[in-house]
């Protein structure tokens, strides 16, 4: 998908750890106009990296990683090699894991996963109202 911003020249592909993406999102989220508030900046990051994670942990690996913004939402995206959606485990404190995907779809205003050849993209939308960087933001001169 080609609509919008790009986090660098080129999406993130291979082997990313989620080091490398919380950087790369975090320099990207640095350029926009007007700025997330921290809040809202760490939910993104979090965001990130449970994606990152969990597609290294049980998806076979990241295949592709995006942040961009479109028409004012900010999207993040990761790509892995399985074909079998997250799992949201009941509650369990016991139990450690199992709660990224709920975590991702509470702090996102909206997660979606799609299937396609070769694995999946989850892709987690945060409704923002900010710009492309580089681009005034809507209503703004």
């Amino acid at each position: 998908m080609d609509d919008g911003s790009r986090l660098l020249p080129a999406p993130l592909a291979g082997d990313v750890s989620c080091a490398q993406a919380r950087e790369a999102a975090g320099l990207f989220l640095d350029e926009l106009e007007p700025a997330l508030p921290p809040e809202r900046r760490e939910d993104v990051l979090t965001v990130v990296s449970e994606l990152i994670a969990n597609a290294r942990r049980h998806a076979g690996g990241v295949t592709h990683f995006d942040v961009r913004v479109h028409l004012g939402a900010l999207v993040v995206e990761v790509s892995d090699r399985s074909p079998h959606g997250p799992l949201t485990r009941p509650w369990a404190p016991g139990r450690p894991g199992g709660f990224g995907w709920r975590l991702v779809k509470q702090l996102a205003d909206r997660a979606h996963v799609y299937f396609h050849e070769g694995g999946k993209t989850v892709n987690a939308t945060f409704f923002t109202g900010v710009s492309e960087p580089g681009r005034p933001a809507a209503g703004r001169p």
